[in-house]
């Protein structure tokens, strides 16, 4: 009896083994999977073409400070159909190949990884790979693993960077390149690729600049969820559509957002306000929204565009003088857009609703970017001048108010006008205590002020809902209610719906009602219905009209909800997963090809796959002065919404029919779970394809 017991035991115990097996069967079938090849990949040798068409303006600062590669040309991976020996030899030697993260995670990370290391063993199996620990800080440890089949077979076509880890240590002097430099011989390292968003390939570009001399050659990746990695020709050809990444999470944040439509449409009473993570550009709200469809999406840069046109021609009418203040919107108007929709959507019914915000739209705001502005320059001057960091000499809120507010009274400097006035001090101390908190947190290794820590959505959130009361007050936010509820609740009182639908609504005859603006109350209530000779006043009102009231009271409810770091760890989509493997393969070709200092990209990449070309564009030409900390540096640029797109164009010109203020049902559309298929997924982002529409 008791040996059956044991022996039944185990046998449960196999089966629960099984069934708990650390693999699902979609993340075995992900693990296999084979992402596309563009064909130039299948011949047997390449070489590089220059593109001397492509051109770019040189930057004066970064011809100064990296000569040795700031006259690199586009170069255009194609097949070489007759390669003499030496370029056999070239691409058959065995090579030593270093690889780091840099950054946060992005999905398709290890499949760059994948396709470096797959194309690296077919020309040579004795070629090796070695990946530094935890990013740029593992290179300068020398902390390493050599990458192998096995590790790389573990990884292929999955999230996250954990193959080995990822940092944000940066290589901003000379002796850190330096002992890069030393480390990397040490290894016997041909080429060093990184993986990175627009720092990282500045870091690449330095280092390539102080490697050239030894031969070490260096290859950047175009890798950020944020999208904000693009590179357009001074002709406004596109070279990089979009990095690595950016797509995955996009669709990770519309699935969930999309979920919350569904939870939205069923529950009716919550506006579920959701904050992407794009803290200097809004590409991640704009293509989630286009593709969920939701009813209120902010793109900061048309924010930052916006002229009160209104506003202009009154001071042009009664002055002749241009209003200057009529340029960039205020938080107190951007609250007023928003508090139009709700209500508009409440009059038919549709007290709920789905908003996305851009993590960074405060940064497009006027008001609250002069202040970052100043406040920017005020911590970069204290620091400067008192060689004391201002947070640890200032610790708490308080302490770093008063700091200002001596400023502003000239009690610190000699300026006669000093940058912060008694003007900024009163508007500043307006503002929330946790927003002056957050206006004032360190600035992030890059000197960028950290929206991520700033409750943004609660910010514009508590505004919307103080002018919200306003209105609720005024009888303008009322919630619409179907006139078929309507007349069906006062047949059951056994009341004449028609009698009395006059009296309570400003549209009786229409399919949504809405009870007149100045019934705000019950005492209101009985007063129209006496005026109108259906109650005398010494009545109770019956209680029929006191429910439909009620159903008319608008009450603004929110969820809040962030959306980042979900995103950064998701598993790529199918076109992440086929691009970052691609990349990997570019980057491989031009190490043979004897470049460096080139990003890998993938020209034609808002285009079908069958268009798409591998491509080398010059880090270096992509740089320009920005200030960081206070003090101007040489890096990357970042690329922002272009108001001019087709991507905006389409949204702008659709988005008043996702607000679905009207009898119509709602817009919500949902793009449906992350998948790898061919035949189950889209090809590119939606902001790449309609940008690759020709009108």
């Amino acid at each position: 009896m008791e040996d059956n017991i044991l022996k039944i035991n185990a046998d449960v115990r196999t089966q629960a083994n099984e069934i708990m097996n650390e693999y699902s069967g979609e993340t075995l079938a992900r693990k296999q999977f084979s992402p596309e090849k563009i064909d130039i990949f299948n011949a047997s040798h390449t070489c590089l073409e220059a593109l001397e068409e492509y051109r770019f303006l040189k930057d004066t600062e970064a011809e100064r400070m990296l000569p040795g590669i700031i006259n690199n040309p586009v170069q255009q991976v194609i097949i070489d159909p007759d390669p003499d020996d030496n370029a056999k030899t070239q691409f058959s030697k065995p090579r030593n190949i270093g690889v780091v993260f840099s950054g946060g995670p992005a999905p398709g990370g290890h499949n760059v990884i994948a396709g470096l290391f797959d194309e690296m063993k077919r020309f040579n199996s004795q070629s090796k790979m070695f990946g530094f620990i935890k990013g740029p800080e593992g290179l300068l440890e020398n902390r390493y693993i050599e990458i192998t089949a096995e590790l790389v077979d573990y990884h292929r076509n999955m999230g996250g960077f954990d193959m080995i880890k990822t940092g944000r240590t940066k290589m901003d002097s000379g002796s850190k390149m330096e002992l890069a430099l030393t480390i990397c011989r040490g290894l016997n390292l041909d080429a060093l690729v990184i993986i990175g968003g627009d720092d990282s390939n500045t870091n690449a570009a330095f280092l390539a600049q102080h490697f050239k001399s030894s031969g070490i050659k260096v290859i950047g990746i175009p890798k950020t969820i944020d999208g904000d990695i693009q590179v357009k020709t001074d002709e406004s050809k596109v070279l990089c559509a979009t990095s690595f990444g950016f797509h995955s999470a996009a669709r990770a944040f519309a699935q969930n957002i999309s979920n919350l439509a569904n939870d939205g449409s069923s529950d009716i009473k919550y506006w579920h306000v959701c904050k992407v993570m794009g803290r200097v550009a809004s590409h991640l709200t704009l293509e989630t929204a286009l593709q969920t469809h939701v009813n209120i999406a902010l793109i900061g840069e048309e924010l930052a565009d916006y002229v009160d046109q209104e506003r202009m021609a009154k001071s042009l009418e009664q002055g002749g003088q241009v209003d200057y203040n009529a340029y960039g919107i205020t938080l107190r108007h951007l609250s007023r857009v928003i508090c139009d929709i709700i209500v508009r959507r409440a009059a038919f019914g549709k007290n709920y609703g789905l908003m996305i915000i851009p993590e960074g739209i405060l940064e497009f705001i006027n008001e609250i970017q002069v202040f970052i502005t100043k406040l920017n320059k005020i911590i970069a001057d204290y620091n400067r001048i008192h060689d004391l960091d201002f947070h640890r000499a200032f610790p708490t809120l308080n302490e770093k108010l008063d700091y200002l507010r001596r400023i502003s009274q000239g009690l610190v400097g000699k300026d006669r006008f000093p940058i912060w006035n008694v003007r900024d001090d009163e508007l500043f101390n307006q503002l929330p205590g946790f927003f002056r908190e957050g206006l004032l947190v360190e600035r992030d290794l890059h000197g960028n002020f950290q929206f991520s820590q700033v409750k943004t959505e609660k910010i514009i959130m508590d505004m919307v809902k103080e002018y919200l009361d306003v209105l609720r007050e005024q009888g303008r936010y009322k919630v619409g209610i179907l006139r078929d509820d309507y007349v069906s609740l006062m047949d059951a009182a056994g009341m004449d719906p028609e009698l009395f639908a006059p009296a309570l609504f400003k549209n009786p005859k229409e399919k949504y009602v809405l009870v007149k603006p100045d019934i705000i109350s019950l005492k209101t209530l009985k007063l129209a219905l006496v005026n109108a000779g259906m109650l005398d006043a010494e009545d109770e009102i019956p209680q029929i009209f006191i429910n439909i009231f009620r159903k008319s009271q608008a009450e603004f409810n929110i969820q809040t909800h962030f959306y980042g770091y979900d995103g950064r760890g998701t598993d790529p989509t199918y076109f992440d997963c086929c691009y970052a493997y691609n990349l990997g393969l570019t980057a491989f070709h031009l190490i043979a090809g004897g470049a460096t200092g080139q990003m890998a990209a993938i020209i034609n990449l808002e285009k079908d796959f069958h268009k798409w070309q591998p491509a080398g564009i010059p880090i270096a030409r992509l740089m320009h002065l920005e200030e960081r900390k206070g003090r101007l540096e040489l890096v990357m640029e970042k690329s922002i919404v272009d108001l001019e797109s087709n991507a905006f164009k389409v949204f702008k010109a659709i988005r008043e029919d996702w607000v679905a203020a009207c009898e119509c049902p709602d817009r919500f559309r949902n793009p449906g779970a992350i998948g790898f298929s061919k035949e189950m997924e889209e090809d590119r982002p939606l902001t790449l394809r309609l940008n690759a529409l020709q009108s």
